[in-house]
C-alpha cells in the first residue's frame, strides 16, 4: 500500500506514524519479496494425535520436581525439564454455582467441528492468500481460536465420564487434518496462531497434563508461524506484538524451544513498555482490544510468563484504566474504537457483553487485588483468591486518550488527543455518557471490517461535530487514516484542528444530575452538524432536542439550529448492524458555539 501514496502523502504518513512502524513495515515487505518468511513456512505434513492424555497418571507416578499445586500460580515450570507442565490426575473442579456448572456443561455438549475456512481456500499458501476478496476474514479467525479447548477441559473436570476430552481430541484432529501447515486462512496471521496456542496451553494446565508428542508438534508449528513474521507484528503497534510475543513464549515453553521462550518474554516486556502508558492507556484506543490485552496478559502470566517490574507495573495500570469504564451491574463497556467481537479465555462464561470476568481475573493476576467481584467463577477455575478491592480509579484528569467525569452514578468519557498511535475510528472529541448501567449517549460500534462501515467508524458515527459533514481525517486504507488532526486536552475538555484548518473545542461540566457540553467552532467551514447517538429507549423529539426514559437533551447555539431525530446505525456485536436513533443539530456560519444540556432523572439516593 505504501507505494500507492503520493510523496506528500507518504511524508505526512511518516510524520503521523513515526519512522519506526513505517520502517518495520518496509522491512517486512522486503522480506516477503525475497521469500524469507515463505522459506520458514514450507509445507509440512499434518500432525496426528493423540493431542491429550486420556488416562492421566497419578501424583505417585510423577517425578517429584513436577509435583506442584494443581491450580496454583507456579506456571509451567522450566522449559528445560523433561516435564515442563504438571503431570497429575485431572484435578477436581472448584466449588461453583449450579447455574455456572449447568451453562458450562450445556456449552460443552454443543461443541462440534466447525466450518474452519468460510469462503477462503484451504490449500493456498497462507502468505499468498487474498484476505479480503472472498469475504470478511474476521469471523473465520474467531471460529479458529480453539476457545472450545478450555471449555472442554472445564467440562471434563465437572463431568469426567462425559466424553469431553474425546470431543476435544476429535476437534483437534479435524482441525489439523483440514488445515495443513501454513496453508489456508488460519495460518495467515501470527496473532491467530498465538491465540490458539494460548488457549491450548490453558486447557492443558486446567487438566493438569503434560503436552503429548502430538500436542508438542502442533505447538511447534504454531511457534514457527509466529516466528516467521515478527516485523509485521512489531509494525502494527497494537495488540499484535503483545499477543504474538505471549504465544511465542508459550510455544517455546511447551515445545521446548528455548530461543522462542526467551524471545517471547523479551518482546512482550518491550511491547508493554512501548504500547501501555504509565496511566494504563493502550496504544489501541479500544475497549474491546484493551480487554483482549488484559485477557492475554493475565492468562500468559498465570501460565508462568515472567514480567519484569516495569512491564508488570504497566500491566497493572492497564487494569486500572479499564475498570471505571465497566458498568458495575452488567459488565457492559462503551463501544470505543474498534470492536471485533473477541472473547478470549472466557472461563467465567460472561460472554462478549460482560467484561467483569476479564477485569476481575486481570486484577488478581496482574495487580494483586480485585475489581470488586469476589465470586467470579472464572477465577475459581484458576484458584485465584481475591485480593482487596481498592477504590475505582478516578476518572478526572486522565490524559491517556480518554478523559472522564463522574457525578453520582453518572459517568462521562471524552476521546482526546494528541494521537501518538494510529487511530481506528475518526472519533476525536466523541463524548459518551452513562447513568449507572444505562448508556445515555453512546458510540455506534464497528459493524465489520470487510467492508468498512463508514457510517460507524467515521466521524458521523460518533458524538462529536463534523465540519461540512466530512471525516476528521481522510481514510488511506482499511485500518489507516492520514492527515491526523492536531489535538490535545483543555482544562475542562479537549480540542482539535483538522487538516482543513477547522478548529473544535469541547468542554464538559457536571453539576449533580445536569451535564453540559459546550462546543466552540472556528475555521473555513460552511456548516457544522452535531450528532448525539441516543441510548436504548423510547425517545421523542422536542422543540429543542429530545426526551427519553433516561434523559432530556436541550440544544442552543448562537446561530439558527435545525434539530431532528434521524435514523442512524449501531453495531451491538461484530457483524451485526441495526438502526439507531441519532439527534442531529445543524448550523451554518457564522455559528461559533453550540451548547447541549443533559438532564438526568433524579434518584432516591
Amino acid at each position: 500500500m505504501l507505494k500507492t501514496y503520493s510523496v506528500w502523502g507518504l511524508a505526512n504518513l511518516v510524520f503521523d506514524l513515526g519512522p519506526r512502524p513505517i520502517g518495520l513495515a518496509i522491512l517486512h515487505r522486503a522480506a516477503l519479496r525475497v521469500g524469507l518468511p515463505q522459506r520458514r513456512l514450507r509445507d509440512r505434513p499434518a500432525v496426528a494425535g493423540p493431542f491429550l492424555e486420556h488416562e492421566a497418571f497419578t501424583f505417585a507416578d510423577a517425578p517429584s520436581s513436577d509435583i506442584c499445586s494443581v491450580a496454583g500460580f507456579s506456571g509451567f515450570g522450566d522449559a528445560a525439564s523433561p516435564h515442563p507442565a504438571l503431570g497429575a490426575t485431572t484435578p477436581p473442579p472448584p466449588d461453583l454455582p449450579p447455574e455456572h456448572r449447568a451453562a458450562l456443561l450445556a456449552a460443552a455438549q454443543a461443541v462440534r467441528p466447525a466450518d474452519w475456512h468460510g469462503p477462503f481456500p484451504a490449500d493456498t499458501p497462507a502468505l499468498r492468500l487474498d484476505l479480503y476478496g472472498p469475504g470478511d476474514i474476521r469471523p473465520v479467525w474467531e471460529r479458529n481460536r480453539w476457545a472450545e479447548l478450555p471449555l472442554l477441559a472445564q467440562a471434563s473436570r465437572l463431568d469426567p465420564a462425559g466424553g469431553h476430552l474425546q470431543r476435544a481430541e476429535l476437534l483437534l484432529a479435524d482441525w489439523c487434518a483440514r488445515n495443513p501447515p501454513f496453508r489456508g486462512p488460519n495460518w495467515a496471521c501470527g496473532q491467530e496462531a498465538a491465540l490458539r496456542a494460548l488457549h491450548f496451553g490453558l486447557a492443558l494446565r486446567l487438566l493438569g497434563q503434560t503436552p503429548t508428542a502430538g500436542a508438542r508438534a502442533v505447538l511447534e508449528l504454531h511457534g514457527r508461524r509466529i516466528a516467521a513474521t515478527p516485523l509485521y507484528a512489531l509494525a502494527q503497534d497494537n495488540n499484535h506484538p503483545v499477543s504474538e510475543a505471549a504465544g511465542l513464549w508459550l510455544c517455546g515453553t511447551l515445545a521446548a524451544v528455548p530461543a522462542w521462550r526467551a524471545a517471547g518474554a523479551t518482546r512482550l516486556a518491550a511491547a508493554l513498555t512501548r504500547l501501555v502508558a504509565a496511566d494504563g492507556s493502550f496504544a489501541q484506543l479500544s475497549t474491546g482490544y484493551h480487554r483482549l490485552l488484559l485477557d492475554v496478559l493475565s492468562v500468559a502470566a498465570w501460565l508462568g510468563l515472567p514480567l519484569p517490574p516495569a512491564a508488570r507495573a504497566r500491566a497493572a495500570a492497564a487494569v486500572g484504566w479499564l475498570r471505571p469504564l465497566v458498568a458495575p451491574g452488567t459488565g457492559a463497556m462503551p463501544w470505543l474504537g474498534h470492536q471485533d467481537g473477541a472473547c478470549f479465555a472466557d472461563l467465567g462464561r460472561g460472554g462478549l457483553q460482560d467484561a467483569r470476568p476479564s477485569l476481575e481475573r486481570a486484577a488478581r493476576v496482574l495487580a494483586g487485588g480485585s475489581a470488586g467481584w469476589p465470586a467470579e467463577a472464572g477465577c475459581a477455575w484458576l484458584d485465584l483468591r481475591p485480593g482487596v478491592a481498592g477504590p475505582i480509579p478516578p476518572l478526572a484528569g486522565r490524559q491517556g486518550g480518554l478523559r472522564g467525569w463522574s457525578a453520582g452514578p453518572a459517568r462521562g468519557f471524552l476521546r482526546l488527543g494528541p494521537l501518538r498511535f494510529r487511530p481506528g475510528h475518526a472519533d476525536l472529541l466523541h463524548f459518551e455518557l452513562w447513568d449507572g448501567d444505562r448508556p445515555i449517549l453512546r458510540d455506534g460500534g464497528t459493524g465489520h471490517y470487510n467492508p468498512v462501515v463508514e457510517a460507524l467508524v467515521g466521524t458521523a458515527g460518533h458524538n462529536t461535530i463534523a465540519f461540512d459533514d466530512q471525516d476528521q481525517m481522510p481514510r488511506l486504507g482499511r485500518f489507516l487514516y492520514g492527515q491526523w488532526p492536531a489535538a490535545g486536552p483543555l482544562p475542562a475538555g479537549g480540542w482539535l484542528r483538522d487538516h482543513r484548518g477547522n478548529r473544535h473545542e469541547r468542554r464538559v461540566t457536571a453539576r449533580g444530575r445536569v451535564w453540559e457540553v459546550e462546543d466552540q467552532v472556528a475555521g473555513r467551514f460552511i456548516a457544522v452538524v452535531l450528532r448525539w447517538r441516543l441510548g436504548p429507549g423510547d425517545w421523542q423529539a422536542t422543540p429543542t432536542g429530545a426526551a427519553g426514559p433516561g434523559a432530556r437533551l436541550s440544544l442552543t447555539a448562537d446561530a439558527p439550529l435545525r434539530i431532528a431525530l434521524e435514523r442512524g446505525w449501531q453495531s451491538p456485536a461484530y457483524g451485526s448492524v441495526e438502526p439507531a436513533l441519532v439527534l442531529a443539530a445543524r448550523a451554518a456560519k457564522p455559528v461559533r458555539w453550540l451548547r447541549t444540556r443533559i438532564e438526568l432523572p433524579f434518584t432516591d439516593n
